[in-house]
């Protein structure tokens, strides 16, 4: 699988850094897609392939290990990778006994980032 054809859903309440993030993944020939929102997330999911979900951990409303929850029952296969702050690397740790292929903290390198896409990705 090609990064041209690897699609990508980046679930992030915080706007401006989650569209920044699309436009260096698809700068680097990867589809990105954002959701502001966990519930948001779960319906683009449900209607939409993706081959790779990267979700933030921190979000109001229905946060990430919820998020990750339903994502798991819905599509158990989908590789998720967690996006942490705060130094909250319990919070991450968590989410891979929950299901998600690994996490990453923010800030975040995006050179880190694909590393971690190719991994979950089996690549």
């Amino acid at each position: 699988m090609s990064e041209n054809s690897i699609k990508i859903l980046l679930i992030d309440d915080e706007e401006e850094f989650i569209n920044t993030l699309a436009q260096r993944l698809e700068f680097r020939g990867y589809k990105a897609e954002t959701a502001p929102d966990g519930q948001t997330g779960i319906n683009l999911l449900a209607k939409n392939h993706f081959d790779v979900a990267i979700l933030d951990l921190m979000m109001p409303g229905l946060n990430g290990i919820d998020t990750l929850k339903q994502i798991k029952n819905i599509l158990p296969d989908l590789p998720v990778i967690l996006l942490t702050g705060h130094g909250s690397t319990k919070a991450g740790i968590k989410g891979m006994h929950l299901g998600a292929s690994d996490y990453l903290m923010k800030p975040l390198d995006i050179n880190d980032l694909i590393t971690k896409i190719s991994l979950a990705l089996g690549k």
